[in-house]
């Protein structure tokens, strides 16, 4: 499973790049405007910035709602970078904005996924991810998590190629349950992807090793 950042903070990505298992970044204008980043140039930096961090794929929103202005928009994210994926919103107008972007080799991601159906609209354009949130499922009683199962099922019965980006996972559950009913990617908080690290008997553990170590020494 590929493990994405959800955040648009330059310094919780170099975190993350330097812990060695990141493969790349998710973002959106709201994660954009809570690091003081606004202004259409600043962003385009600012996309910029986080592809000259990471290796992997960055996903860069599109602002327009309508298909010819997420045409316009996705062609001008396309070229900023090589890494970048564009992020497209599950509307009609953003499934055949995908369909003409991965007719024409450009990657997308399809955003706000919350149902099967859209799901495989999303595979059936071409989409090179497709991003279920589940956090926000369920946050009205409704399970994410089984979401992202059903398309899994789905995807598989029809060899669809779209990757299962996990999205809205908000914390180290979140990244675990996701691997056991395999989604390809999951994109969080620096928070949950270190919230793997941790477990008290490999603390007291390595207490223990270093306190019969400094006996001998």
């Amino acid at each position: 499973m590929k493990f994405f950042i959800d955040t648009a903070n330059l310094d919780q990505i170099k975190e993350a790049q330097a812990l060695g298992v990141l493969d790349g970044v998710t973002t959106n204008p709201s994660l954009m405007a809570k690091e003081g980043i606004t202004g259409s140039d600043n962003i385009l930096k600012h996309y910029v910035d986080i592809c000259n961090i990471v290796d992997g794929d960055v996903s860069a929103e599109v602002i327009a709602t309508d298909f010819a202005g997420m045409v316009k928009e996705g062609e001008a994210l396309a070229a900023l970078h090589p890494q970048i994926v564009v992020k497209l919103p599950m509307i009609a107008d953003g499934v055949k904005a995908c369909k003409y972007f991965s007719d024409k080799g450009i990657r997308t991601n399809v955003t706000l996924i919350f149902s099967v159906g859209q799901a495989l609209l999303a595979a059936k354009a071409g989409a090179t991810y497709m991003s279920p949130f589940i956090g926000r499922l369920d946050d009205i009683s409704t399970d994410g998590l089984h979401l992202i199962s059903e398309i899994r099922h789905i995807y598989d019965n029809y060899g669809f190629e779209t990757q299962i980006l996990a999205a809205s996972v908000r914390h180290t559950m979140h990244i675990i349950d996701c691997a056991k009913i395999g989604a390809d990617v999951m994109t969080g908080p620096l928070s949950a992807i270190k919230g793997l690290l941790k477990h008290p008997l490999t603390d007291s553990g390595l207490a223990q090793f270093l306190a019969d170590y400094q006996k001998g020494n």
